[in-house]
């Protein structure tokens, strides 16, 4: 009953969207699986299931409150290593190595667990890795680049980064795409990060507000392109999109990214000269990164105080 409700529930989105099977399932499955999952005679698992409704636009975590007993625990060792990733992300210099040496033991064991025939984890572990970087550090920018790319393409064998919007992705893909246009910008291949980005947001507004996480989708999109449009100078730009981000944050209540977008502004309105307005977005941001002990950007903000605006802080 319950592959029925599934099966039944992505066909008519499917059709309403104009897709054929070949369209939804490319690099997730064979279209004569999607058949029989559409039929009700094929039980999916939620690693499947989950990407093709995301592709659709739909959310999927509804479908499988029951997992089995391999799923549960891939799904709560992919819990944690997120955990890691944004524990890494924000922690000191000196505490990344032996936070990277934890989250890639938990890689190893995602990769013995789910095995290697396992795309849609294999995909996310590639992510990861490129999060984390290996044991002697980051990876080089050829390298993630090159990890990142066989990561998207693992299923989406025909992915164009000039294309973006020809494909439907799931919520994994997106977020390997928003990585590869950081990799380019921190490369200082910014015009090529900012089309990325353009296109990605783009794709995100007009295919996933349904989804849960659009919201965390729309403002992580939002903050690495409006900072891109920054580093290029375009800086009326970059205060159009990071006000649309702080908005969109305090509107649905998700703080997540708002001190990235007071963070942005701050130095937007610096470079164009507006130094009040910049000091007061400075000390918010620097508040924010405070309250959540976020110690890489706590040192960004400090030392872009300091210099710019002869400002010590804490204050």
């Amino acid at each position: 009953m319950r592959e029925l409700l599934i099966g039944e529930y992505i066909r008519e989105r499917r059709k309403d969207l104009g897709l054929t099977q070949i369209n939804l399932c490319e690099g997730l499955c064979e279209p004569s699986t999607l058949c029989r999952l559409e039929r009700g005679v094929h039980a999916p698992s939620s690693g499947l299931v989950n990407p093709l409704l995301q592709r659709l636009g739909l959310p999927g975590g509804r479908f499988f409150a029951l997992l089995n007993e391999n799923e549960a625990a891939v799904e709560a060792l992919q819990k944690e290593i997120r955990a890691d990733e944004i524990r890494f992300r924000k922690a000191a210099e000196d505490m990344k190595p032996e936070i990277r040496k934890e989250a890639l033991e938990k890689l190893a064991q995602l990769e013995n667990l789910a095995g290697k025939d396992d795309k849609i984890v294999r995909q996310f572990i590639l992510g990861a890795r490129v999060s984390l970087g290996g044991l002697d550090g980051p990876y080089s920018f050829a390298d993630r680049l090159n990890i990142l790319m066989d990561a998207i393409r693992l299923t989406v064998p025909r992915f164009d980064l000039t294309q973006i919007n020809s494909k439907r992705y799931s919520e994994e893909e997106i977020k390997l795409i928003n990585q590869i246009a950081v990799t380019y910008k921190k490369a200082e291949e910014r015009p090529q990060a900012i089309d990325i980005y353009r296109q990605l947001l783009a794709y995100i507004e007009e295919n996933n507000q349904e989804l849960p996480g659009y919201v965390v989708q729309f403002c992580s999109i939002n903050q690495n392109y409006a900072i891109a449009l920054c580093l290029e100078k375009r800086y009326e730009d970059a205060i159009k999109l990071a006000e649309r981000g702080r908005k969109v944050c305090i509107d649905y209540g998700n703080y997540q990214f708002l001190a990235g977008s007071l963070a942005t502004l701050a130095e937007c309105y610096y470079f164009m000269g507006d130094i009040e307005t910049s000091t007061k977005l400075y000390r918010q941001a620097y508040s924010i990164y405070d309250v959540v002990n976020d110690e890489e950007n706590l040192a960004i903000i400090r030392t872009e105080m300091k210099e710019r605006l002869g400002l010590d802080v804490p204050y």
